[in-house]
């Protein structure tokens, strides 16, 4: 649907629903937009496979004579709730992607005139990369049984909902970086500049306990950090840190990243 379209159902956004009608339209029909280009566009969602088996296979099997956790968990089960964040930071990025997409053909201009708060634009942005951050993580939970992990129906619901706090944490900051950016080669010399301290510096593929203490506190200000931990609990039964400052981390930091891309767009 494009800005146009959304202008024109004035009968459904304008008074009669209010603020909270205008703001819960908008969220859906800019989220429905992104799901239904994730759909078209088949070669990402499927190449999304390739990611687990390759980090999981290749850097599990890699490093596994090198990293010893304990004599009860593997080196490959004890980094698959990392690889699992690791998928959520490379989808959830999508949101900025898309952002600069639609600035680029001119999609955004359109949605910024219609008759819908600003907030509910950055809303659907985050709600359409989380959702594909959310599907691509759940994608990752299959490979879990071929390394010899499993899990009850509870534990499952349980880490569904802490993939879609991370990832509605990781596209808010998708769409932060994306706010200022105006080319997808920018957006990508700085995003990668992001994820790949936010996913080597969170303990995803070594234990927090043996860094030494300079490391221990870049790990320690990194809030993909208490993501991870907070999805070891649930996936192995390992925490390094307590479980209030998981969720309490966690959530701040997509609490403050979500607060800061709405102040972003306001700008426009």
């Amino acid at each position: 649907m494009s800005g146009e379209e959304i202008v024109t159902v004035r009968g459904k956004t304008g008074g009669d629903w209010g603020i909270f009608g205008k703001f819960l339209y908008g969220t859906y029909i800019i989220w429905l937009r992104d799901m239904k280009r994730l759909i078209r566009d088949k070669h990402q969602f499927f190449g999304s496979f390739a990611r687990p088996i390759l980090w999981l296979l290749i850097l599990g099997m890699g490093l596994r004579p090198v990293f010893t956790v304990n004599d009860e968990v593997d080196y490959i089960q004890y980094i698959f709730p990392g690889i699992i964040v690791m998928s959520l930071i490379f989808s959830g990025m999508w949101a900025g992607i898309s952002v600069i997409w639609d600035r680029e053909f001119g999609f955004l201009k359109e949605i910024l005139v219609a008759p819908i708060p600003r907030t509910s634009i950055v809303a659907g942005k985050v709600m359409g990369g989380a959702t594909q951050a959310l599907l691509q993580g759940s994608i990752t939970i299959f490979f879990a049984p071929v390394i010899g992990l499993r899990f009850a129906f509870f534990d499952i619901l349980l880490m569904i909902a802490i993939m879609l706090i991370i990832s509605i944490a990781l596209a808010s900051l998708g769409i932060v970086i994306a706010s200022r950016m105006y080319s997808y080669e920018g957006f990508g010399t700085v995003s990668n500049f992001v994820i790949m301290p936010l996913f080597f510096l969170s303990g995803a593929i070594y234990p927090v306990e043996t860094l030494p203490g300079w490391l221990k506190v870049l790990v320690s200000l990194n809030p993909v950090t208490y993501g991870v931990d907070l999805m070891r609990g649930v996936v192995l039964g390992m925490r390094s840190f307590p479980l209030t400052d998981d969720i309490a981390y966690i959530v701040g930091f997509g609490v403050a990243m979500g607060g800061l891309a709405v102040l972003l767009f306001r700008k426009y």
